[in-house]
C-alpha cells in the first residue's frame, strides 16, 4: 500500500504541532463566557440557538478537543496518557505490544489507555474520537483502517501519532514494523530450498496491509524459483479458525500435489495444523508459519516460524511517541525491524524435489 504524498507546509505541521486550542480560546471567539461554552458542551438547557450556534462553529474552527478528564484532575497533577488502538487485544502478538508500551511509559507515569478494532475501520475512528476527548498526548494505533489521512485533524490538535505492524497509507508520520515481504520470502524459500514446489498460502484479509506484504514475498520467492503464482492455492480472509481449517482441508483435499503451505498470520497457523493433521499429513506436509503460538515448540513436530518481535515494537514505538511527546524528532521515522527464522520441524520435512547434499 503507498503512503500518500505530503507537501511541506503539511510536514511542518506535523512535525511542529498547534497549541491546543483551550475552552477559553472558545469563549473568547465566540463572545461568550467560559461556563456558557462549557454549558453548551455538556449540553444543558436554556441556552439559544444562535450562542449555541457561535460557540459550536467557534469549535470547529479552532479544532478544539473537549477535555473529558480535566474535571477528575487535581491542580498541578500529572494528566499525561496515551492510548493502544490494536485490532485484536486477545492476540499474543498485540498482547505482547501493549505489555511493552505500557513497560516503557511505566517509568514516565504516563497512563495507557487500549481499545480494539477487530479490523473495523469504524471502531478505530471511534477510538481515536474518544482517546481525543480525553485530551491524550499520544497514539500507537495497529491501522484497521486503509486511510489514515483523518489523523491529521488530531494532529494538528496536537496529538502525536505512531502507526504499527502496518504501513501508513496517506500519513506520514512515525511507524514501527517488521520487514513482512522479506520475511515471507525467507520463509517460502526455506520450503522450496527442502524440495518443495507446490506450495500453498494461507493468509489474512487482502485488503490488510501486512498481508499483501506477505503474499508478495510468497510471490518473490516463487517466481525465483521459476514457478507461476497459482492462485486456487492462495487463501485469504476467514471469519473464524473454523473457517481456516475448513478451507485449508478443502484446498489439500482437492490438491494432493500440495506438499507444503506457508501460513502468513500467527492466528491462522493452529487451524491450519489441524486441517493437516485431521488429513493424517503430519508428517508429509511442511509447514512454516509468520509467526507461531504459545505451545507451538511443543508439538510433533514443531512449528517453524518466521518470527517477529512484538516486544520491540511496542517498546520501540512507545520511545518514538515519548520523543515527539518531550518536542524531539523533528521528521517522521520510519522503522522496519528484522524477522528471523526458527527451525523446529514442521518446515524441514522433506518435499519430492529435496536433494540431501
Amino acid at each position: 500500500m503507498m503512503t500518500g504524498r505530503v507537501n511541506r507546509k503539511e510536514r511542518a505541521t506535523i512535525a511542529k504541532p498547534l497549541q491546543r486550542a483551550t475552552m477559553r480560546d472558545v469563549a473568547a471567539l465566540a463572545d461568550v463566557s467560559i461556563k456558557t461554552v462549557s454549558r453548551v458542551i455538556n449540553g444543558e438547557r436554556y441556552i439559544s440557538e444562535n450562542i449555541s450556534q457561535r460557540v459550536n462553529e467557534a469549535i470547529q474552527r479552532l479544532n478544539y478537543r473537549h477535555n473529558l478528564a480535566a474535571s477528575q484532575l487535581r491542580a498541578g497533577a500529572n494528566s499525561s496518557a496515551v492510548g493502544v488502538i490494536l485490532v485484536d487485544i486477545s492476540n499474543p502478538f498485540s498482547a505482547a505490544v501493549h505489555r511493552a508500551v505500557e513497560d516503557v511509559f511505566r517509568e514516565t507515569g504516563v497512563a495507557v489507555f487500549l481499545a480494539s478494532t477487530d479490523e473495523e475501520s469504524d471502531r478505530e475512528r471511534a477510538a481515536v474520537h474518544a482517546f481525543s476527548k480525553r485530551r491524550v498526548d499520544g497514539l500507537v494505533i495497529m491501522p484497521a483502517s486503509h486511510d489514515q489521512g483523518y489523523l491529521r485533524t488530531e494532529m494538528a490538535a496536537g496529538t502525536h501519532v505512531v502507526i504499527i505492524d502496518r504501513p501508513p497509507a496517506f500519513l506520514n508520520v512515525d511507524s514501527v514494523v517488521s520487514e513482512n515481504r522479506k520475511g515471507a520470502k525467507i520463509g517460502v524459500d526455506h520450503l522450496l530450498r527442502h524440495g518443495h514446489r507446490r506450495i500453498g498460502f494461507v493468509g489474512d484479509w487482502p485488503t490488510v496491509a501486512s498481508s499483501q506484504l506477505r503474499l508478495a514475498g510468497y510471490e518473490d520467492a516463487l517466481t525465483g524459483a521459476n514457478i507461476e503464482l497459482d492462485p486456487t492455492i492462495v487463501l485469504q480472509g476467514f471469519p473464524d479458525a473454523v473457517a481456516v481449517q475448513s478451507a485449508t482441508e478443502k484446498m489439500l483435499a482437492a490438491d494432493p500435489a500440495i506438499t507444503a503451505l506457508f501460513v502468513a498470520q500467527n492466528a491462522l497457523c493452529s487451524p491450519a495444523m489441524r486441517a493437516v493433521f485431521a488429513l493424517g499429513k503430519r508428517k508429509e506436509i511442511a509447514i512454516v508459519g509468520f509467526d507461531g503460538f504459545d505451545g507451538a515448540d511443543l508439538i510433533e513436530p514443531g512449528l517453524t516460524v518466521i518470527a517477529q518481535d512484538p516486544a520491540l515494537i511496542g517498546k520501540t514505538a512507545a520511545e518514538l511517541l515519548l520523543k515527539r511527546m518531550n518536542g524531539e524528532n523533528p521528521e517522521p521515522s520510519a522503522q522496519t525491524l528484522r524477522t528471523h527464522l526458527i527451525i523446529r520441524g514442521s518446515g524441514e520435512i522433506a518435499g519430492p524435489f529435496f536433494e540431501n547434499r
